[in-house]
């Protein structure tokens, strides 16, 4: 946790063409929305470029922001398995940046964050967004990867506390 009794938690929504991501402030069982966006790839680029890009654009997020802490949601298997490998390389990504940043990083599946959120495990896009909308007063999330990335940062923020009991106990 941050000196200032805060803790700023990133949340990355991984994707290939867009990565969102979402900064959230934790004061106590308080939460404020800090910053979000999507960080986007070149669809004509080489593979490893778009990674490249991607690595060097959450690190640069980390630099700015200086989260205390990361959240990644995990991959989503669709039924192109191409899709879903192009996927788990750009979420391998996402996992390196700050874990080569000295950053904790902790990963939910999607079902998890939705209920985490919305309360159902299977929450529509829009729902997503109104709830993100509702728990940051402040945010005006455009894109649904931004509000994914918010929605893993607050899913963080509510399981955070028990991951740091069950860790200890180990």
């Amino acid at each position: 946790m941050a000196a200032t009794g805060h803790t700023r938690i990133l949340g990355i929504d991984p994707g290939l063409a867009a990565t969102g991501w979402g900064l959230i402030e934790v004061r106590d069982n308080h939460l404020s929305f800090v910053a979000d966006g999507t960080l986007k790839s070149d669809s004509r680029a080489a593979l490893a470029d778009r990674l490249a890009a991607l690595f060097d654009g959450i690190s640069e997020l980390i630099e700015t922001y200086a989260p205390d802490e990361v959240a990644v949601e995990e991959t989503f298997v669709n039924a192109n398995p191409k899709s879903t490998l192009k996927l788990g390389q750009a979420r391998g990504v996402a996992l390196l940046a700050p874990a080569k940043a000295g950053l904790p990083v902790a990963e939910y599946p999607p079902n998890l964050v939705k209920k985490s959120v919305v309360g159902a495990g299977h929450a529509a896009k829009e729902q997503i967004q109104m709830m993100v909308r509702t728990l940051l007063p402040g945010c005006a999330v455009e894109t649904a990867d931004a509000a994914d990335a918010l929605a893993v940062a607050i899913c963080h923020a509510h399981h955070r506390q028990t991951r740091s009991l069950a860790e200890a106990a180990q």
